[in-house]
This record gives C-alpha cells, structure tokens and sequence, in this order.
C-alpha cells in the first residue's frame, strides 16, 4: 500500500476545499481502515466549503472532510471484536461517541452531548482511505451498491424523522424538498401514508421528487396555495402529520397552519437565525413538536436498509456522478439548487 492518498481538506480558514496528498491513516486497535469507492456531497459539506459562521466555531484546520461514504475495510484493528473482515463492504455512522457517556450508558447513542463529527471535528472520508471506530461500521448487502450506501447517511435522517409519528393511513405534509426531504417524502408513502404533499419554492426539486417518490403531490408554495391543495386532496381539515426539513420560518408557520388539532410535527430542518414563532397556535392546536438529530443508533440503519430490500428506489436522486478530482463541478452543482445527490468517485480521476 502507498504512503500517502488523495484527500479533499479544508487546509485554512478561506472559502473551498483543496485537494491534496495527505498520509494514509493507521486504524487504531478499535477501528477499521476503509479505501473509500464512493462518497457524497451534504449540506454540511456545502457549510464547510463556505467557510460560514458555524464552520468557523466547529471546524478545526487543517481538516480533510466528507462523511457519507461506502468502501471496503482493508485493516482491522487488533481489539476489534466485531466479525468484520478485510474485503468486507461497509459504510459507517458519522457520529462517533463517548461510549461512556451517561446517554450512552442509557443505550441513546444518538444523545451523546460530547459527539464528534467524521468530516467535521476528526479526519473525514474525502479521501482514498478513511479511519472508523468499529462500533460505527455498518455492513452493506452485495444488493446495496456504492453508490447507494454512501447517501445512507441522508437516508437515515429521512428515516429518523419519518418515525417519529405513525403515519400509516394519515395525511402527511413534508416541507423542504432537498434530498433528505425528497427521501422523507418517499419513506412516507411507503409506510402506507394516504397522502402525502411535498412542498418548495424549487421546481427542479419538486420534480425530481416525482422520480424518487412517485405519487406523491408536490406543490411550489409560491404558486399555489397549501389551503387550496388540502381541498383538492379531500381532507376535511388538514394534515396529521408534518416533517419539516427545510429551517424556512414560512415553511415552518405553514406547518402549524395546515395541521389538525392534536397533529404531531417532526422537525429536522435547522432555522439559519432564530425565529419568531406564535406559540398561542401551537397551543390553542395542542400539537406535539419533536425536534430530530442524526439517526438512532443502530436501528435506523437496520430499517432503511429494510425498506431498500423492500423496493424503496433511491437511485434516481442521484443526479452527478463524478470522480473525485472534479469536486469543483459538484460543489457547485450542489449550491446551484438544481441537483439532487452528487457522488464522487474515489477509484479513478477524471
């Protein structure tokens, strides 16, 4: 194995990414040693590249970033006692926790105060080969390509969320259509929803949504009414449940507007600033509000790897596929809006 790898690091406190060569990393006697095949670009990522007020707080430099990857393992540290082996495809959860932690110990790995991000505060998986704690791997099925298993990591936030209410036979709102939003919507229709609506200010968006979760009803909130849609679709008074994974405080209020009496709200998307909210409507509609952060530890993983052996098809939100060295395209692609996923293949430059 050679000495030193391909790596996108955040080398400075400036706007992008730089790619460079950077050591191969050495797993220690608890993790695993992963040549990466795929990774794709997240929101976070997008953050970072900016160089914005809270990359500034929580990103150390110099940094190589990235953390929604799939590969396979090729160093398995000596104290490992998972069955993992050389050869073995995997992808791995971003969150790496204090196992001591009083949420830990509680069995809430999610909850752990003192989580640290692969990517954001330890060396991320931009790169031909990345370090993970074996307690974060996540094997792969040989069906699940790479492709695939490197935008699990969104998937499982659209699952977390999706979770949080039943929503089976209900009529269910779904504010934001990025690609976790996109994926949330596709989640819902197959947990047996009866309606779903996808709502954003985003055409391109909104008909991507149609490829990855076909029957759903998108609306572009700057040209129709969510009021008018809730008649169209027969409901006699509004949604039961809504996802909220935009942070827009109209999307928001549109939640809290369209729901029934006593209807649950799951929220992912994070506000960029705080917001004014009427809380007398909150109230006055006894809606429960949950806030929702990462994936559960391990179950979501189990889940949605479930529902793709069910048939849950994520491949049409992959609309870039490019190698590593044209990161630059994807960048942009990513921060134009008019993309859905963009994966970066590490096996070969363009």
């Amino acid at each position: 194995m050679a000495e030193t790898m391909k790596a996108l690091a955040k080398t400075g406190p400036v706007q992008g990414l730089e790619l460079i060569d950077a050591p191969i990393p050495e797993a220690g006697p608890e993790d695993v040693l992963i040549k990466v095949h795929r990774t794709a670009v997240c929101g976070t990522d997008i953050h970072i590249w900016n160089w914005d007020e809270w990359s500034q707080k929580n990103v150390p430099t110099p940094m190589i970033t990235g953390h929604e990857f799939a590969g396979e393992i090729v160093a398995v540290g000596k104290e490992v006692d998972r069955p993992l082996k050389i050869g073995q495809r995997v992808s791995a959860e971003g969150h790496v926790i204090d196992l001591n932690s009083e949420a830990a110990r509680a069995g809430h790995f999610h909850l752990d105060p003192k989580t640290r991000g692969i990517g954001v505060n330890r060396q991320g998986a931009f790169a031909e080969y990345v370090v993970a704690p074996a307690f974060n791997v996540i094997e792969l099925p040989d069906d699940v390509p790479y492709e695939i298993g490197s935008i699990l990591d969104p998937f499982g936030n659209a699952v977390h969320t999706a979770q949080q209410f039943d929503l089976l036979g209900e009529d269910v709102l779904v504010t934001g259509a990025g690609p976790i939003g996109v994926m949330a919507a596709a989640v819902a229709r197959h947990a047996g929803a009866r309606t779903v609506v996808l709502t954003d200010i985003n055409d391109y968006r909104l008909e991507l949504a149609q490829k990855v979760a076909p029957g759903v009803r998108t609306v572009n909130t700057t040209k129709e009414d969510l009021h008018d849609v809730v008649k169209e679709l027969g409901m006699k008074v509004g949604f039961d449940v809504a996802l909220e994974m935009s942070g827009s405080p109209i999307a928001f209020r549109q939640c809290v507007d369209t729901l029934i009496m006593g209807g649950g709200l799951a929220m992912l998307g994070i506000p960029s600033k705080p917001m004014e909210t009427d809380w007398g409507a909150i109230i006055l509609k006894a809606l429960t509000i949950k806030g929702v952060y990462g994936r559960e530890m391990f179950t979501t993983w189990r889940k949605m790897l479930g529902l793709l052996k069910a048939g849950l098809d994520l491949s049409p939100l992959i609309t870039h596929r490019l190698a590593y060295d044209q990161y630059r395209e994807g960048f942009e692609a990513m921060k134009s809006g008019q993309s859905g996923k963009v994966v970066l293949d590490w096996d070969k430059a363009a």
